[in-house]
Formats: C-alpha cells, structure tokens, sequence
C-alpha cells in the first residue's frame, strides 16, 4: 500500500541504520590477490545490468583477470537473445556475483562494461578451436566479498536439499505450457540446442531435461 512504502533514503535509514565498521571498509577499488584467486576458482557468476540478471557458466576460472580493474568474461553461444549485451549497449553499468561452489561468501563487482570482438582478446578465450562469439570487458569499479549469510541460509551446496525429479516436469515441458504447443515435441527440441551446442564445444552432457 502506497502509505507504506518508502520512497527516499532518509525514510530508509529510519529503518536501516548506516552501516559502519567491515560492512563499509572492505569494499576495495580494484582487483587483490583474493579476488583474483576467487574469480579463478568461480565455474558460475550472475551479470546484473540495467533491471535484468543473466547467468554465465564454464570452466572454474573462464573469466580472465587482465589487470587489477579489468575483467574478461567470454560469450559463447546462447540462444541469441543477448538480452544483457543489449542492455549493456544501452547502459554500460554493471553489477557481478561470482560464486565458488562449497563457499559461503560470495564476491561482488560493480563496474562498466563494454563489448568487444577484438581477435587479440577473443582468441585466447578459445575453447576447443572456436572463440566466443564477443567478450565483455569490464571496468572494475569497486569489489567486495559478500557475508555468507543468505547461502548459510538457503543451504545451497547441500545435496540433501536439492529436489527431486518430481517436482518440476522436464524444462521443456515448462517451455512448451508457456509457449501453448505441444510438450514431447518442445523437449526435443530443448534438448537438441542444448546438446548440440555444449557438444559444438567438445563438452559431455551430463544432465539435460530437469
């Protein structure tokens, strides 16, 4: 309800006292031995820009560290809706959560980006003989090691808590009741372009459907 809702800063630290002591003091302005070392173990990070949040997978360390503020993140083949390289076009702040499985704390960028098909950067990104498609370089602007408090809570890399395949219909089935055709047909294909592409990359499919 309109009555409740805060809408200024003031109104928000009535509620949110401002924070002080490690909360404030760790964020750093460019990229330490810990960071570095973080990023080079992360297989997943979440890219936050402009309203929207996408996740990037590969191989723990495919995001490369060319100095102490610059980030390389590859862009390998998707479904080419390049919804974050769009929104990146539109406005180059970003936000990064990069994750390490079995660790609690998470490691937070903010920065600007840019996309970029220079060969000299592509190239080294190589996997199996073919270069992503474009990279995003980031600018690191500020970055800082989120408290374990939200993945302790969730429980995350507990594998007693994952649930069972009875839970949710296979992805494609999803897809197709969200889409209005026919469910066995979209499964097909859903599982076609997944596999497809990872095999395109010289990857083993371990688990597609769920």
């Amino acid at each position: 309800m309109a009555e409740f809702d805060v809408e200024t800063v003031d109104e928000l630290r009535r509620i949110y006292p401002a924070p002080k002591g490690p909360p404030v003091e760790k964020t750093i302005y460019s990229l330490d031995k810990h960071c570095r070392n973080f990023i080079a173990h992360s297989p997943l990070l979440l890219l936050g820009t402009d309203g929207d949040v996408s996740p990037r997978g590969d191989d723990p360390g495919f995001v490369q560290v060319a100095d102490d503020n610059t980030l390389i993140i590859p862009d390998r083949k998707g479904n080419s809706r390049v919804d974050s390289l769009e929104n990146i076009l539109r406005d180059p702040t970003i936000g990064i959560l990069f994750l390490v499985p079995g660790m609690d704390v998470t490691l937070r960028i903010r920065g600007q980006a840019n996309i970029t098909q220079d060969p000299d950067i592509l190239e080294p990104l190589a996997l199996n003989g073919k270069s992503p498609s474009s990279a995003i370089v980031v600018n690191v602007k500020e970055a800082f090691l989120h408290c374990g408090k939200a993945l302790i809570r969730a429980d995350i890399w507990n594998p007693d808590v994952q649930v069972t395949d009875d839970v949710f219909p296979p992805v494609g089935h999803m897809y197709a009741d969200h889409i209005d055709t026919d469910r066995d047909a979209e499964e097909k294909r859903y599982n076609e372009h997944i596999e497809e592409d990872l095999e395109e990359e010289g990857r083993t499919v371990r688990r597609v459907g769920r």
